[in-house]
């Protein structure tokens, strides 16, 4: 599978909202409060809104489910959706949950990122498809997302 770099994106989590037990894991949601992209063609900031959706499985695999609203410098909105996996041992997952920053390559962390949009420079993220690696930090996770070609 051949890739070339879309974006590297860094969100910003408000407050999470410890849901709680939900009939298949444990619910969480944390808000969007702003976040940054850029790449070789598109730059710009996440709006406030939208939010990290998780469920934590009782097999230990959190199910991520991320949507923002992307502004593009030049105004433009994007959609943003993205859905994945984080996963690892037991003693990295709890370094991560103490806020603690961790080498990346020590857990799975991937999402498959969509994206819509109506304005015409950016109509090319309507018709691909990405695969994201994610580093999760105290504030919020970054991800590194690559256009597969």
């Amino acid at each position: 599978m051949q890739t070339r770099p879309l974006m590297t994106m860094q969100v910003v989590v408000a407050a999470p909202q410890k849901i709680g037990a939900v009939p298949h894991g444990t619910r969480t949601t944390a808000p969007i409060a702003s976040g940054h992209f850029e790449g070789p063609r598109l730059r710009g900031k996440l709006l406030p809104g939208g939010g990290d959706w998780t469920l934590l499985r009782a097999d230990g695999v959190l199910e991520l489910d991320l949507r923002a609203t992307l502004q593009t410098d030049d105004g433009a909105l994007v959609h943003f959706a993205s859905f994945g996996l984080r996963h690892g041992p037991p003693e990295v997952i709890a370094a991560l949950a103490r806020g603690e920053r961790v080498d990346p390559s020590l857990y799975y962390f991937r999402t498959i990122p969509r994206f819509e949009t109506s304005h015409r420079q950016y109509q090319f993220l309507n018709r691909l498809r990405a695969i994201a690696t994610g580093d999760r930090r105290a504030d919020g996770p970054i991800y590194t997302i690559e256009e597969i070609l």
